[in-house]
């Protein structure tokens, strides 16, 4: 019987341990009501919290990408798991406004920022030389899984008894990916003495033992990435990509029960996308090894922006039927953008650089998301619906589309693979 290569075992570890952190970061809808009805807190303060979180996550993605590169993988996980937990462990005893903002926006934000970011293409980087994009495919869409298991089941929980046992149910479960990580994860394919998945002859790394500031690298790679068109125009997609989908998606449920559904059906929608979320990004990774990733790209966001002009009329309808359509099509693409998006990024800036250039192309990506997330919770206030926070997101993937087909098409995967960026203005 053929072994089973150990990468595949590192893929499983992370796989659970961003299901983890992507459940923590996206049932912050599910429990706007419980804290607006238990604490008195308006909205748009508790919005800004989660946009906070959803902030920092990101901005510290190229140097959760530097530290990785200084301290090693299983360190770093070691560390974000338990500082996910802690945070989760003081929610139970807030009780005032600010608190909100350190521990869910700060606290949280920061514990989920490796499992969120980078860890998908340095997992993919450094343990496959094949299957990379499937790879990355499959992590990015374990976000999907957690939501898929368990956002109807928190739902449930704090409609029938209390969000404290719905956080302390997450807790559980970082408690026990903290336990596998200290057991089971390893930093480097030679920890175990092998090579990458589908490498056959080893290839010296003449950074291997370096030591370099991380705050250094971070910076360093930005002002590189920063002379490249393409990056702007990756980054300014990706600030568009976390606007319409974990932005304003931390209001969908919320939206929904202004229309009289409930928490649970509201929550078993989104948990719906995640079904289509988990087949959709791991057929992107697939699909990312094998055609341009531009035109892929372009498709994910006409689609995406197509079913969110379509959300207002099927909610307003009340259709069933068609809020089903609704997230068959929106939850298909929800973060399928990830792999091309990190496979265009290696292209451009080469395996060694892209890690640090694509956690500033997702910083981009999160900014989008907490404009959103804030931005939603004033629409509200303002007007009372978030109609048309939704509806504007549709209108800006069509930006987004834009973006993604003016980058020019990579030729040079040498040069790319040497990480020397050949990109002309």
């Amino acid at each position: 019987m053929k072994r089973i290569h150990y990468s595949w075992f590192i893929l499983s570890i992370t796989f659970l341990s961003i299901i983890v952190a992507g459940i923590a970061i996206s049932s912050s809808g599910v429990f706007i009501d419980s804290f607006e009805n238990e604490f008195g807190w308006e909205r748009p303060i508790i919005a800004l919290a989660f946009a906070i979180s959803l902030f920092l996550y990101g901005i510290s993605g190229p140097f959760m990408a530097a530290l990785l590169e200084v301290i090693g993988l299983k360190k770093m996980m070691i560390g974000s798991m338990a500082t996910l937990l802690t945070g989760l462990t003081l929610t139970l005893i807030m009780n005032q406004s600010w608190q909100l903002m350190i521990i869910w926006g700060v606290i949280i934000g920061l514990g989920a920022s490796l499992f969120l970011t980078v860890v998908s293409p340095y997992v993919a980087n450094h343990w496959f030389e094949k299957r990379r994009g499937l790879a990355v495919g499959i992590l990015t869409a374990s976000t999907a899984t957690g939501q898929l298991i368990l956002l109807p089941v928190l739902a449930a929980i704090i409609d029938h008894y209390s969000w404290r046992l719905a956080i302390s149910l997450i807790m559980i479960l970082s408690f026990i990916m903290l336990i596998i990580i200290l057991l089971f994860m390893k930093n480097t394919p030679k920890d175990v003495g092998i090579l990458p998945y589908g490498l056959e002859k080893e290839v010296q790394d003449s950074t291997e033992g370096q030591r370099k500031n991380p705050i250094v690298l971070a910076f360093n790679g930005l002002l590189e990435a920063v002379k490249v068109k393409e990056f702007w125009l990756l980054a300014g997609s990706f600030f568009i990509c976390g606007l319409s989908t974990s932005g304003f998606g931390t209001h969908f449920v919320s939206y929904c029960i202004s229309f009289g559904i409930p928490l649970v059906t509201a929550a078993s929608f989104l948990s719906f996308m995640g079904i289509f979320n988990l087949a959709g990004t791991t057929l992107s990774g697939w699909l990312s090894d094998r055609f341009d990733n531009r035109w892929l790209l372009f498709w994910y966001y006409g689609l995406r922006g197509a079913s969110l002009v379509f959300l207002p009329y099927a909610l307003m309808d009340g259709s069933i039927p068609m809020l089903i359509i609704f997230t068959v099509f929106y939850g298909l693409d929800w973060i399928a953008t990830v792999p091309p998006t990190i496979n265009i990024s290696r292209q451009i800036f080469g395996t060694k650089k892209s890690g640090i250039i694509y956690g500033w192309i997702f910083a981009s990506h999160q900014a989008g998301a907490a404009a959103a997330a804030y931005g939603g919770g004033l629409i509200y206030k303002f007007f009372n619906t978030y109609t048309w926070a939704f509806f504007l997101a549709g209108v800006f993937c069509l930006f987004a589309c834009l973006f993604v087909i003016t980058i020019k098409k990579q030729h040079s995967s040498q040069l790319a693979n040497e990480g020397v960026v050949n990109v002309r203005n």
